[in-house]
């Protein structure tokens, strides 16, 4: 296990553990790939079989399982990716998308099933200014929206 993080997410996947962390970390630039623990001999999983694969994205680590069909993941959690420019919004939406789903209002499925929110930096202060009227047109605007715009965002 990667050392760091006191809180880490547990993903657990049917038998992609270990190529979701790959992908994960061939997306974001701060990343890392950690130990992969197999599953031994009289274990609930085939013996030799990536059970565990530790990995690192930004700072935060993540350990993902190779735990069969019993568990599917749901929007009740997801991440989210805070971009300090539409260029990074662009990049970080259109990498996890590839073999995913869009949804509305900037969150995405990606190819494993895993829920992601990709949003402006800025998000509070467009929704909570001091300019209730303008707040409410941003709303509206991102309501409409798949992949955020945030000079859409910003002026509306």
């Amino acid at each position: 296990m990667i050392k760091g993080s006191k809180i880490k997410p547990f993903l657990w996947f049917e038998h992609q553990a270990e190529e979701a962390a790959k992908f994960y970390t061939s997306i974001f630039k701060k990343s890392k790939l950690g130990a992969v623990a197999r599953y031994p001999e009289g274990s609930p999983g085939p013996a030799g079989q990536v059970m565990t694969v530790a990995f690192q994205i930004e700072g935060q680590d993540f350990i993902a399982l190779n735990g069969g069909p019993h568990f599917k993941f749901t929007e009740a959690i997801s991440f989210v990716i805070e971009c300090e420019t539409q260029k990074e919004i662009d990049y970080y939406w259109d990498h996890l998308l590839e073999g995913g789903k869009p949804q509305q209002c900037g969150w995405l499925k990606d190819r494993y099933g895993v829920s992601w929110q990709v949003v402006p930096s800025n998000m509070d202060k467009i929704f909570s200014g001091k300019d209730k009227a303008k707040s409410q047109r941003a709303m509206q605007a991102m309501l409409k929206m798949v992949k955020l715009d945030i000079k859409a965002l910003e002026n509306a």
